[in-house]
């Protein structure tokens, strides 16, 4: 069924090298010398979830936890060390804000790439273009080259694409953040019509009162392990107590 994403006993795997080098010499000679000096560092360990079409599902953990490293994965951005990842579905990343983006483009020529990268031709782009800008409310922006935009603006630009793509998976990152609060709630809005419209959503978020409404179930991530899947309240309950939160400061209001 589209809109699905499985993960079985996945793990991603980074190689830190540990040499320093002060000289270009000591760089070639390390080069051979050195070469499996390293460690190695399991962002993500045995993952295994199964996320069914129409699920709106949180991602939650401390920084450093697993959760956009999981994201990245779903989304084909990073390959997995280990382990099988199955996405039934088209998928629409808002991941980093410049992901997908030529910053010598204007936002306008991003628009096709982006929409390119997704699968869609020139042709339905053209015909979500005044969407999109009115949307971003870049204006008279979108003809500039996003090289010259504001992290603000590129989230604007970046979210506006990802809603309009009809996506099946919508994933998101804490990318959001970076928005004013009018428009941050503006992207609340349509991440819940979205919603209601029966598409799959992969959503982190520190905001845990949005995870609480957003999201019919909630992951909690805890140094690349996934230790909590279930319903919102205990899932924050969860990591609030792995943050260290007293029992009195761990009640969760969802919104009305």
């Amino acid at each position: 069924m589209s809109g699905t994403l499985s993960f079985t006993d996945v793990g991603l795997c980074f190689r830190m090298y540990q040499e320093r080098v002060d000289t270009l010499k000591e760089a070639v000679l390390g080069r051979f010398r050195h070469r499996h000096a390293y460690q190695e560092f399991w962002a993500l360990r045995h993952a295994t979830l199964e996320v069914r079409a129409g699920e709106s599902v949180g991602l939650i953990g401390h920084n450093g936890s697993g959760k956009s490293t999981l994201l990245k994965v779903a989304a084909g951005v990073l390959k997995p060390t280990e382990g099988k990842v199955r996405v039934d579905g088209r998928v629409s990343p808002m991941i980093e804000l410049a992901a997908g983006f030529d910053p010598d483009l204007t936002g306008r020529d991003n628009v096709f790439l982006n929409g390119a990268l997704m699968g869609h031709s020139r042709k339905e782009m053209a015909g979500k273009m005044d969407r999109i800008i009115e949307f971003s409310e870049l204006g008279e922006f979108i003809d500039q080259p996003v090289k010259n935009y504001s992290s603000g603006m590129y989230a604007r630009l970046g979210f506006a694409i990802a809603v309009d793509v009809d996506p099946e998976i919508l994933i998101i990152d804490e990318v959001l953040a970076v928005g004013d609060e009018r428009f941050q709630a503006k992207c609340m809005e349509r991440i819940r019509s979205i919603r209601k419209s029966g598409r799959t959503i992969f959503y982190v978020s520190h905001a845990m009162g949005a995870v609480a409404e957003l999201c019919d179930r909630v992951i909690v991530l805890h140094h690349g392990a996934l230790v909590f899947d279930g319903q919102p309240a205990p899932a924050i309950e969860r990591y609030r107590e792995l943050q260290g939160f007293r029992p009195e400061s761990s009640q969760v209001r969802t919104a009305t």
